[in-house]
């Protein structure tokens, strides 16, 4: 088991209130693609930050359990952590403009990822980055090594992320959002992309969406989630036979081109879905 959650929950709090974003969820992870759906706000990427140990201080979090590869991460300490962030597990951001260094080359962001984590001259480290950058079908790799964030577009920015969390060899990867700033055609050819690597180096996948056509087409098992709550869990090839009605109403609201509507339905939401 590569991920084990149980009994997540996640409180903020302020001096007026107190605000409990995720609240008992579970989650385990083996050598598989696991999507997590739902609306903004539900919960998604806190619960991906929780278990790399990257929310605020503000963010109160208890946990029965909260390991990843037998680590506890509730008693883990900072230097645990660097063993695992980037190391044993990648973690793809939503927006690469927001998250790659804009005073840095490419390639200097990509070689201090290998380098960080598996040593070597600085030689190395720039040849594995300009290796890297051609695993994830960037065309001439070398050229593009040598450019700055903001001189590439939003889908070779996204493929250059994939190769930073590539480069320590993770076993799992989480992706939150990985496509959500891309067209359609280049979020196809991401997807490609992060399922051929994750197929070939048998890595896990938690890949976090708003998109219930696409988990439904690329993961092996889909957890839905509001209001910080799992609502429903169930193989991604049955999703369009949920049986939860917060999914079914998610699933209804999705356009149709086949079946177009005049209006789309609104979402009705039940008080009695939250324990």
């Amino acid at each position: 088991m590569l991920v084990d959650i149980q009994n997540l929950r996640i409180t903020f709090e302020t001096r007026t209130s107190r605000f409990e974003a995720v609240r008992g969820l579970n989650l385990k992870l083996g050598k598989e693609k696991l999507g997590i759906v739902g609306e903004s706000g539900s919960g998604k990427s806190l619960t991906a930050r929780a278990l790399m140990k990257l929310l605020p201080p503000i963010a109160q979090v208890q946990a029965d359990k909260l390991e990843f590869f037998g680590t506890d991460i509730m008693k883990a300490t900072e230097a645990d952590m660097r063993k695992i962030r980037g190391k044993r597990a990648g973690f793809i951001l939503q927006d690469p403009k927001y998250s790659l260094n804009p005073v840095k080359t490419i390639g200097s962001q990509v070689a201090e990822s290998w380098r960080t984590h598996k040593g070597g001259s600085a030689k190395q480290a720039k040849e594995a980055a300009v290796d890297l950058l051609d695993q994830v079908m960037i065309r001439n790799p070398g050229d593009v090594a040598k450019l700055y964030p903001h001189e590439v577009s939003g889908g070779m920015g996204q493929r250059v992320m994939i190769a930073m969390m590539l480069a320590p060899d993770p076993e799992v990867l989480i992706a939150d959002e990985p496509t959500s700033a891309l067209d359609a055609t280049v979020q196809a050819e991401i997807l490609r992309l992060i399922d051929d690597l994750v197929s070939k180096r048998g890595m896990g996948l938690i890949l976090i969406s708003h998109d219930l056509p696409l988990v439904s087409h690329f993961c092996d098992r889909v957890m839905v989630m509001y209001s910080g709550q799992v609502m429903e869990e169930l193989k991604a090839s049955e999703l369009t036979r949920a049986s939860h009605p917060y999914t079914q109403g998610l699933l209804n609201c999705i356009p149709s081109l086949t079946h177009p509507k005049e209006r789309l339905p609104i979402l009705t939401r039940d008080s009695d879905w939250l324990k």
